[in-house]
Order: structure tokens, then sequence, then C-alpha cells
């Protein structure tokens, strides 16, 4: 992807820009995040084997995929094996330009929308329906759960 301080410079711009209307702007920013999750999904695994299962596509996306986009790999992955897996980046780049302090905690949303989509837009691409979320609890930290939605 693109460099680290331009990558982090676009995405601060686009999370104010499209976050004037808080409820449209996440959307906004899901979908761009989508859009660009396929087209990254598509473009790595180009030359890759085919996954072996849900578990190997997951852990493409903690490694791979989070390596081309924020220069390192997911820091912790948890599951359940029942289609339910937990994400966790403790120093997450969209987050470690704001303040650590606790007032910070609410515009926290606005930087995980797009990570939310480019997971679910990645996985869409793999053949897998997902329902992302993502939670902040102490800054720069952030977790995503991931549901694959079982046909």
């Amino acid at each position: 992807m693109a460099d680290s301080p331009l990558f982090q410079a676009l995405h601060m711009e686009m999370a104010h820009a499209l976050c004037a209307d808080q409820e449209k702007g996440l959307g906004a920013l899901e979908g761009v995040g989508f859009r660009v999750g396929q087209g990254l999904s598509e473009r790595l695994t180009k030359e890759m084997p085919s996954f072996k299962d849900e578990l190997d596509v997951v852990k493409f996306l903690c490694k791979d995929l989070w390596i081309n986009v924020f220069k390192k790999q997911v820091d912790n992955l948890r599951t359940n094996h029942q289609g339910t897996y937990m994400l966790q980046d403790n120093q997450f780049l969209p987050l470690s330009r704001l303040s650590n302090g606790k007032q910070y905690l609410e515009e926290a949303p606005k930087f995980l929308a797009f990570t939310c989509g480019l997971v679910k837009g990645a996985l869409s691409n793999l053949g897998f329906d997902s329902t992302v979320t993502a939670e902040v609890t102490a800054m720069p930290s952030s977790k995503f759960q991931v549901v694959i939605q079982k046909s």
C-alpha cells in the first residue's frame, strides 16, 4: 500500500470529511474500506495457493493483508473455532496519531470503520460473508471481531 505517513494522512482526512454526519459517514468509510479490501485481497492472493479453510483465510488477513496496509502483523488472533475471530492490534496505526488519553475514545469509531470494511471486503472477495465490528478500550489498541456467516 502507500507509505505509512501518506496512508495515515489520507485516512485521517477521509475520516474527518466523511464523518460530519456520524451515521452516514461511518457507512461511507466502511464502504470505501470494503472496496479496497476486495481489490487488495484479489491482488495479494493472485499468486498464492488456495486456502485450506476459514482459519487460513483469517491468518492471511492477520499477516499478509495487515502488513500491506499497516506495516505490521496483528498482535493477537483468538477464535472460538465456531466462526468468531478476535483480531487485536496493540498499536493500531490510524489511532497512533491521536493522544492516548480517554478524551479521544469517542472519536475512535471513525478511525475503525474503514478497517472494518477492509476486512469485510477481503473476506467477501475470498468467498466468506461476515460481520466485522471494532472497539477501542485504551488508545491506540483496537480489537476487531469478525463473525463469519455459515452458509
